[in-house]
This record gives C-alpha cells, sequence and structure tokens, in this order.
C-alpha cells in the first residue's frame, strides 16, 4: 500500500470537503478510459493516478493542511475479466473524507464488472487537543487545550481550529486527554432552567416591545425555546448571548 503526502498552508474548515473532493474527482477524471486486462493490479494503477493528481493539483498553495490519499487494495479472490476500458465513479452516499470508497466498473469489455476500492483521504494540520481528562458539562478554558498536529478527516465533525470556538463553551460528553477539540465535543452554555423568569425582546410590523416570561425550559445560546408571558400568551424565541429571548410575532 502506498501513500501520496503533499504540504499545504492554511485552509478554512468550509473548505476541506471541497479540497478531498477535487483531489479525487482529479484522480477519477485520469483513471478514465485506461486500458485493462485481467491481471492488471487496480489498486497500483488508482494510487499512481492518485500520486500524479495531488502533483499536478495546484493545491499546495491553498491550504496548512498535509493531504494524503491513500488506496487499498482489491479482494485478492477477485478475478477480472478482460477490459478495454473501466470508469471509476463515486458510489451514491459517498463522501470524500476519511475512510471512503471508490467504485470501478468496465465499461468496455465482453464482461461487464463493477469493484470497489478502499481509499481513506487524511488532511494532517494544527488543532486544539485536551491536555487532561474533561468531565461532562465542565467549562472549557484555554488551558484545557494545547495546539498539536492531527488528521482534522478522521472524523466527520469538523475541528475548532479557532479557541474562539470552544474556550467557555461546556463538554457534552466526558473528554480524554489527546482527544482533537471538535463541533460535537462541545455545547454552549445553559444560561437559565426551566420556570426562570426571563426578558422577551419581540418584534413585530411596526412596533418592538420588551416585557418579563417565564421560560418553559432550560436555554442556552442559539437555542429555541417557548416562553409563557405575563397575559398566559406562550411565544417562541431564540436565546441570545445575555440571556435575552428575541422572538419575532
Amino acid at each position: 500500500m502506498q501513500r501520496s503526502i503533499v504540504p499545504f498552508q492554511t485552509l478554512p474548515p468550509v473548505a476541506l470537503y471541497r479540497l478531498a473532493a477535487r483531489v479525487l474527482c482529479l484522480m477519477a477524471l485520469a483513471l478514465t478510459g485506461v486500458q485493462a486486462h485481467a491481471q492488471m493490479d487496480w489498486s497500483q494503477v488508482a494510487q499512481r493516478w492518485a500520486d500524479e493528481a495531488l502533483r499536478s493539483s495546484g493545491l499546495a498553495a491553498t491550504s496548512p493542511l498535509r493531504l494524503e490519499v491513500t488506496v487499498g487494495s482489491l479482494d485478492p479472490h477477485l478475478r477480472l475479466a478482460p477490459c478495454a476500458r473501466a470508469e471509476p465513479y463515486l458510489p451514491t452516499g459517498g463522501r470524500l473524507w476519511g475512510r471512503t470508497r471508490l467504485g470501478l466498473r468496465c465499461v468496455e469489455g465482453a464482461t461487464r464488472w463493477n469493484v470497489f476500492l478502499p481509499v481513506t483521504v487524511k488532511a494532517y494540520g494544527p488543532a486544539w487537543v485536551l491536555a487532561g481528562n474533561v468531565a461532562s458539562g465542565a467549562v472549557l478554558t484555554a488551558a484545557d487545550a494545547v495546539q498539536a498536529e492531527v488528521d482534522w478527516a478522521a472524523s466527520h465533525s469538523p475541528v475548532l481550529a479557532d479557541p474562539a470556538l470552544w474556550v467557555g463553551q461546556v463538554a457534552a460528553q466526558p473528554l480524554q486527554a489527546g482527544q482533537a477539540l471538535r463541533q460535537s465535543m462541545v455545547k454552549a452554555p445553559q444560561l437559565f432552567t426551566h420556570g426562570a423568569q426571563v426578558r422577551v425582546q419581540a418584534q413585530g410590523p411596526g412596533f418592538a416591545i420588551t416585557a418579563a416570561g417565564q421560560a418553559m425550559s432550560a436555554g442556552a445560546v442559539g437555542q429555541t425555546v417557548r416562553v409563557r408571558m405575563t397575559n398566559g400568551r406562550i411565544i417562541q424565541g431564540i436565546v441570545l448571548y445575555d440571556g435575552t429571548i428575541s422572538a419575532q410575532l
């Protein structure tokens, strides 16, 4: 099994999936039309084209990550019939991130076949790694993590590369030392409990009012909650950073 590694600069998290997709699409396009025969090692063919796709993609100047694409081997028990042209494709529901697979089908041959090659996409870059264990519900501080290089593609949950995204957040589950901080691991802290008195900022056509109400559930920043107003009316709004409820009437 071979690996293709290319150094990168810094890339916004939102562009990572597009980056991996572009590389594997280049690989797929390069494989299209290759001449085949029964004894050909398809994993080596795919890996060679992956190497070439990475070298020719021009992505090295656009990201701080080291992108690595590893193509695995086919089932050694497979005996593929001769094929004049094989065509790669991404299976339905497939995602070019982490562990995935690339389909390969014979489109010109006496016997049509369809096989799958295991593919692993890794994207190494700086992230924040926990220095120690953190209990569920604990508020994270800047001292809880240190910078280290991790594989961003090891999980579908985005890496929280900016400390502003996790400092002050609450651990959504027990966290272990050495884990890279990801979006699914933290949540906003609870600002009020069920039954608490809250302030509501309500807006409607041509008016805006501020009034008191009673929260019908606990609330955290960004959550949608229901509030019972003093006149008995129940409204719904979004929790702001100061605990105020913003509602549209």
